[in-house]
C-alpha cells in the first residue's frame, strides 16, 4: 500500500541530499505518449500507449542498469541562457586589455590538466569601463561556452549590494531549474549550484562586486566555466587572474570622443578635443557623456564644450554637495544634465529614487505622468546623453533600463530639487503601475487563486506569467518594500498579495516569498482591512507550510479561517479550511484532518466551485490512500478527472492522473493478494497508463518536479512482472529530486527505492535505503514519515521472513504514531506486530 502525500518541502536540509552527476536517459516513448492528445481511435489510442508504455520500460532499464551517465542530472531547457548585454555601441580602444584577456582564455583552453574554474578579475576605479571590457569580451568568447552565458549587476557600489542566495536562485532558473521547493539557504543553493553547472561549458559574468565574499559562493567548480568579475578593489580570490584597468591614454580618449561627436569635428579642433579628454580624466564614462552632448548639440564646438567643462567655480559649487561622485564624472554629468530638457532632468531624478537594479521603459511614462510612448522617447534622450544605459533585453523581450551607479549618485543628491509631493505621485504611480501588472501576470498564471470560478488559464498567459516574474523578481520587491517605507499600505498589501501568489503558483522564490507574505500581513493590519488581513495570513500559512513550520501554517490558516466566518465570506472560508486541513494531513493527523477536507468540498460545491471542489477532492483521495481505502479513493478521483478533462485544467488534469494511477496501482495489489491475477494485470496495466501519461504531459510543460512525482509513484506500483524497470523510475526521480534540492522528496523517494528493492528480494540494500528516509526524515523533522519508514522497513523484513528483525523498526513506528495520535498508522502497525510476534 502506498500513501503519497503532497510533497512538502522542509526547513531543514538533510546532509546526505548531496549532488550526483547523472544523466537522465532520453524517453523515446515520448514522442509516442505525445499522440494521446490525440484525435485518433480509441483502439489505436491503446496500442500506441502500450508501445509507449514498453518503450519507456526498456529505455529506463538500459539506462538504470548498464549505461554511464556524464551529464548533469536533468536536461534544461532546449536553448542554453544568455543573459549577458550588448555591448557599448561606442567601444573603443583597450586593445592591449582585450588581448592580454584572450591569452589567459588561450591558455586555459590549451592546459590539459584539471584545474578549477578560470576566475578572471579586473578592478579599477569608477567611470573606467570595466563592465563595457567584460561584455565585449564575453561577446568575442561567447562560442566557447555552448552551455551558455550568465550575468548578474551585484551593484557592489551601491548601500544594499545584492545578496549571493539571490543571484545563485536567478542563475539556477536562468538554466531552467524549476526550484518547486524551498531550497534552503546559501550553502543549499550553493550545492544545487555546482550540480546544475557539473559537465557544462558557461560563462559567468558578475558586475560590480563589492568584495570576495559575494563573489566566492558564485565561483562553480566546473573546469569548464569561467567568472569574469569587474570591481573597484582587488578582490583577492585565490587563484584569481587579477586585471587592473587604468584610464584611457590621450589617443583612446580622443578617439572615443570622435566615434560620438563625429571625426570631423574632433579633426577640425585637436587641441580642444585633448583637453576635453584631460578635463575628463580620461574615464572612458565620463568622455562618453560629453561625447553624447556633442552628438546631440552640433551647433556646440569643442572649444565651446571644454570651456564649460573648465569651469571650475560650477564645479567647485556641485562639489560643496557631495562627495560621493568622482570630480571628473561630477563634471561632464553635470555639463550633461544642464543641457537636458526640464522633463528629461525631473525624469533622470526620479529614476534615482527607485530602488531598481532597472526597469522596462514604461516606468519612464509613468514617472512623468505621460504616456508610455512619450516616457520611452525621454529616457531615450537620457540614453543619447549618455545619462541613461540599456541593461539588455528581459525573458518577455523587453529592454530594460538603468544607470550608472556614479550617475545614479548624482541625481540623487539633486532629487532635493523637487517638491516632495510631486515626487512621492511620481512614485506612487509606478507602484500602481507594477500592481496592475503583478496582478494581471498572478491571474493569467492562477486565475483561481483571485476569484471563485476562475477563468481558465491559457498555457502562453501561464508561461509568460513566470516569465515576467523571473525578469521583474528584483525590481518588484524593490517596489514593495518602497511601497511599505512610504506607508502606503493598501498598495503594499496589493503588491504583496500578487507576488505571493505568483511564487505559489510557481512554487518559487521560497525566501522572498516568506518576506513578502510578513509584509503583507503588516500592511493588512495597518489598514484596519479583516478580509485583505485573513487572506494575508493565508499566503503566510501556504508559504510556512511548504518550508515545514506547520505550527506556524496552522494558528495563521485557523486564524484566517475565523475572520472570514465572521465576515460571511464563504468561499474564502472554505480554502482556509482546506488548508487546515492540508496541513494537519501533512502532519500525520487524519481523523482530524478529513473533518476539515471534507467540510472544504461541501463549501466549494455549495458556491459551485468545482475546480476548487475537485482539486479538495484529490487531497482527500490521497488521505483515503494513506488509509488504505482506494475504492473510495478511486470515485474522487474519477469524480475530479471528469471536472477537470471538461474544464480543460490539464495541469490539474495531470496531477490527478498521477493520483489515480497511485489507486489503481494500490487496488490491483489488492486484487493480486486476493489470487485475482487477471484483474490485477489489468489494473498494473491502467496504473502505468495513467502514470504515464502525467509524466509526458508535466514533461511537455517542463515540470521536472512533478514529472519527478509521477517517476516516484510509477516506481511504487508493485507489479511483480516489472520489479526492475519499476526501480529504475525510482532511481531517475531521485536524480530529478536531487538536481531540485528537494531534500524531502529524496527521503520521500528512499522510501519507494526500499520498497522496490524489498520487491526484488534485494533485502540488505531496501534496509538502507529505508534507513536513509528515516534518518533523512528525522533531519527534516518530520515525524510521520519517520513512522511509515520504520513500519515499512519491518514489514520487508517480515515478507523476506525475518520476523525477528523486523520488532525493533516496528516497534519505533508504533511509538511515533502514538505520540501522534494516528489510529490508523497504529492499527497497521499492530497488525504486523503481531505477525513479526506470533
Amino acid at each position: 500500500m502506498t500513501g503519497n502525500l503532497p510533497d512538502k518541502p522542509r526547513r531543514k536540509r538533510a546532509a546526505w541530499a548531496a549532488p550526483v552527476s547523472a544523466g537522465l536517459a532520453a524517453a523515446a516513448a515520448s514522442v509516442l505518449a505525445a499522440s494521446l492528445e490525440w484525435d485518433i481511435p480509441p483502439a489505436a489510442k491503446v496500442g500506441v500507449t502500450l508501445a509507449a508504455a514498453l518503450l519507456v520500460g526498456v529505455t529506463t532499464w538500459a539506462t538504470t542498469e548498464t549505461r554511464p551517465r556524464r551529464r548533469a542530472p536533468v536536461e534544461p531547457g532546449a536553448l542554453p541562457p544568455d543573459q549577458w548585454p550588448p555591448v557599448p555601441e561606442h567601444f573603443t580602444g583597450r586593445a592591449d586589455s582585450l588581448a592580454a584577456l584572450r591569452e589567459v582564455f588561450a591558455a586555459r583552453r590549451r592546459s590539459t590538466a584539471l584545474s578549477p574554474p578560470l576566475v578572471v578579475s579586473v578592478y579599477g576605479r569608477g567611470g573606467v569601463g570595466k563592465s563595457a571590457l567584460v561584455t565585449r569580451f564575453g561577446q568575442e568568447v561567447a562560442n566557447w561556452f555552448p552551455d551558455g552565458r550568465l550575468y548578474a549587476d551585484l551593484r557592489g557600489g551601491v548601500d544594499a549590494p545584492v545578496r549571493p542566495d539571490e543571484v545563485l536562485i536567478g542563475f539556477l532558473r536562468g538554466l531552467g531549474v524549476r526550484l518547486a521547493t524551498d531550497p534552503g539557504g546559501l550553502d543549499e543553493l550553493r550545492t544545487l549550484w555546482l550540480t546544475w553547472t557539473k559537465g557544462r561549458r558557461i560563462l559567468i559574468g558578475l558586475d560590480n562586486a563589492h568584495d570576495a565574499a559575494q563573489v566566492k559562493p558564485l565561483i562553480p567548480a566546473e573546469p569548464g566555466c569561467a567568472v569574469l568579475v569587474t570591481s573597484r578593489a582587488p578582490l583577492f580570490l585565490d587563484g584569481t587572474h587579477d586585471t587592473r584597468l587604468g584610464v584611457f591614454t590621450e589617443a583612446h580618449g580622443v578617439e572615443l570622443l570622435a566615434r560620438l561627436a563625429g571625426g570631423g569635428r574632433v579633426v577640425d579642433d585637436l587641441e580642444s578635443a585633448k583637453k576635453i579628454v584631460r578635463l575628463c580624466d580620461h574615464l572612458p564614462l565620463a568622455i562618453n557623456i560629453c561625447g553624447g552632448r556633442l552628438a546631440t548639440r552640433e551647433q556646440w564646438t569643442l572649444r565651446e564644450m571644454a570651456g564649460r567643462l573648465a569651469d571650475e567655480r560650477r564645479r567647485l559649487d556641485q562639489l560643496q554637495v557631495a562627495n560621493g561622485v568622482d570630480k571628473s564624472v561630477r563634471a561632464s554629468v553635470q555639463l550633461s544634465y544642464d543641457d537636458c530638457t526640464g522633463i528629461q532632468r525631473r525624469l533622470l531624478r526620479l529614476l534615482s529614487a527607485l530602488p531598481a537594479p532597472d526597469v522596462p521603459g514604461w516606468v519612464a511614462g509613468e514617472l512623468l505622468d505621460i504616456s508610455g510612448l512619450d516616457g520611452a522617447d525621454q529616457l531615450e534622450a537620457l540614453i543619447d546623453a549618455q545619462l541613461a544605459e540599456c541593461s539588455g533585453t528581459d525573458q518577455t523581450g523587453t529592454m530594460r533600463y538603468r544607470l550608472h551607479d556614479l550617475v545614479r549618485v548624482f541625481a540623487a543628491e539633486l532629487a532635493g530639487q523637487d517638491e516632495e509631493e510631486r515626487r512621492r505621485s511620481a512614485v506612487e504611480r509606478v507602484l500602481h503601475g507594477y500592481r496592475r501588472r503583478a496582478e494581471e501576470a498572478a491571474q493569467n498564471r492562477w486565475p483561481q487563486d483571485w476569484s471563485k470560478g476562475g477563468r481558465r488559464a491559457s498555457a502562453e498567459g501561464q508561461l509568460g506569467a513566470g516569465d515576467w516574474l523571473n525578469a521583474e523578481r528584483l525590481t518588484l520587491l524593490g517596489m514593495i518594500n518602497l511601497a511599505a517605507q512610504l506607508r502606503l499600505w493598501e498598495l503594499t498589501w496589493g503588491l504583496t498579495r500578487a507576488f505571493c501568489s505568483l511564487c505559489h503558483s510557481l512554487r518559487a522564490y521560497w525566501a522572498d516569498w516568506a518576506a513578502v507574505a510578513d509584509i503583507g500581513c503588516e500592511a493588512a493590519r495597518r489598514t484596519g482591512d479583516r478580509r485583505a488581513l485573513a487572506i494575508a495570513l493565508l499566503d503566510s500559512a501556504a508559504v510556512r507550510g511548504g518550508m515545514g513550520l506547520r505550527d506556524r501554517a496552522l494558528r495563521e490558516a485557523e486564524r484566517a479561517l475565523e475572520i472570514f466566518g465572521e465576515l460571511g465570506e464563504t468561499w474564502w472560508a472554505a480554502r482556509a479550511m482546506r488548508t487546515i486541513g492540508m496541513t494537519l494531513f501533512s502532519d500525520g493527523h487524519l481523523d482530524r484532518a478529513q473533518d476539515y477536507l471534507i467540510g472544504a468540498i461541501t463549501a466549494f460545491k455549495g458556491e459551485d466551485d468545482l475546480w476548487w471542489m475537485a482539486r479538495t477532492q484529490r487531497n482527500l483521495a490521497e488521505m483515503r490512500m494513506a488509509e488504505r481505502r482506494p475504492e473510495e479513493a478511486r470515485e474522487l478521483l474519477e469524480d475530479a478527472l471528469d471536472i477537470f478533462e471538461r474544464a480543460g485544467n490539464r495541469y490539474s488534469e495531470a496531477q490527478t492522473l498521477r493520483a489515480y494511477g497511485e489507486v489503481l496501482a494500490a487496488q490491483a495489489r489488492g486484487e493480486r493478494r486476493a489470487g485475482d491475477h487477471r484483474a490485477a494485470a489489468a489494473l498494473f496495466t491502467k496504473a502505468g497508463l495513467s502514470l504515464d501519461r502525467a509524466a509526458e504531459m508535466f514533461r511537455q510543460r517542463g515540470e521536472l518536479w512533478e514529472e519527478a512525482r509521477c517517476l516516484r509513484a510509477a516506481g511504487e506500483v508493485g507489479d511483480p512482472a516489472g520489479g526492475a524497470r519499476e526501480l529504475g523510475y525510482v532511481r531517475r526521480a531521485e536524480e530529478i529530486f536531487v538536481a531540485l534540492g528537494d531534500s524531502w522528496g529524496v527521503a520521500r523517494n528512499a522510501v519507494s527505492a526500499g520498497r522496490a528493492l524489498a520487491r526484488l528480494g534485494r533485502i540488505e540494500e531496501s534496509e538502507h535505503e529505508l534507513r536513509r528516509a528515516v534518518h533523512g526524515f528525522q533531519e527534516l523533522e518530520d515525524r510521520w514519515w519517520m513512522a511509515r519508514s520504520l513500519r515499512y522497513l519491518g514489514e520487508a523484513h517480515l515478507d523476506a521472513g525475518g520476523h525477528g528483525a523486523a520488532v525493533e523498526p516496528l516497534e519505533q513506528a508504533r511509538e511515533i504514531y502514538r505520540s501522534l495520535g494516528n489510529e490508523a498508522g497504529m492499527r497497521r502497525t499492530l497488525e504486523l506486530l503481531r505477525q513479526a510476534r506470533p
